[in-house]
């Protein structure tokens, strides 16, 4: 099921590059703010960022973060800042907040339950940071996510990392983003280590939540769009495939628009 990414790299780099600084400067915006993970989608998305040549600020928002990841992050930002001159950074450590948070609700016996609602709430806070970050600088908020993981299974928290003003690679498999990462020079940490999203606080890979790996997910999700069912495969496939649809059934309502309950003309 591994699949290798077939773009263009240098020009789906250009087209990306033109698409933000349109996009900048139709919005009267002075440049993006990225939220840096130490993940290659966030390092893919600022470098294309950068290459817009207007203001881009990285933002490190730790929370009991690994060390691996707040590492990678580091690397990252400061090989972009050396190859350009726009760039710039900022720290936020939100461990405090976060544990505030924590201390100022309820609880429940449900720790399956709360531990999912404390991870999502690490990527809602984050997002409030990014968006104080861009108001007081005039920047949009870009969004890091792909495509396997906005459209197919849903892998994101909603109003968290999900809430972003522009999705620059949200139209790119993951292979993809591994490909114009390697084009664009993103540190090798980066491109070799395990995809995680860093919520829980412990080293579960975005595999080991998700059950399969971007490169089955992948084919899943292209096997789907062709029309196929689950009868169509056996063993790991049909596995695959049994994951993928469960996952994108149970998160539609992430990648749908929020339901409006319309008022018939007869009662208005």
């Amino acid at each position: 099921m591994a699949k290798k990414s077939t773009i263009q790299t240098e020009k789906v780099n250009t087209h990306i590059v033109e698409w933000l600084k349109n996009y900048a400067v139709t919005a009267k915006a002075n440049g993006f703010v990225v939220g840096i993970s130490g993940g290659v989608d966030s390092a893919v998305t600022s470098t294309l960022c950068a290459q817009t040549g207007l203001q881009v600020l990285c933002v490190e928002m730790p929370i009991h973060q690994a060390e691996s990841q707040v590492s990678r992050g580091k690397e990252h930002i400061e090989q972009l800042k050396k190859r350009f001159p726009n760039v710039s950074s900022v720290q936020t450590d939100l461990t405090a907040t976060f544990e505030a948070f924590k201390d100022s609700v309820p609880s429940s016996k449900d720790s399956t339950k709360v531990n999912l609602s404390l991870a999502n709430t690490r990527a809602r806070l984050r997002m409030t940071s990014l968006y104080y970050l861009a108001g007081i600088n005039g920047l949009l908020v870009a969004g890091t996510g792909n495509k396997v993981e906005d459209f197919g299974v849903g892998f994101y928290t909603k109003y968290g990392d999900g809430g972003v003003d522009l999705s620059p690679i949200a139209d790119l498999m993951k292979s993809d983003v591994f490909a114009l990462g390697t084009y664009l020079g993103v540190p090798e940490s980066i491109l070799t280590a395990a995809p995680t999203d860093g919520l829980f606080g412990d080293n579960r890979t975005d595999e080991d939540q998700l059950g399969a790996s971007y490169d089955e997910l992948e084919w899943a999700m292209i096997a789907s769009e062709s029309g196929n069912t689950a009868d169509n495969f056996t063993g790991r496939e049909k596995s695959v495939f049994e994951i993928y649809k469960r996952l994108n059934t149970s998160n539609k309502h992430k990648m749908d628009p929020i339901p409006v309950c319309e008022i018939p003309k007869t009662l208005k």
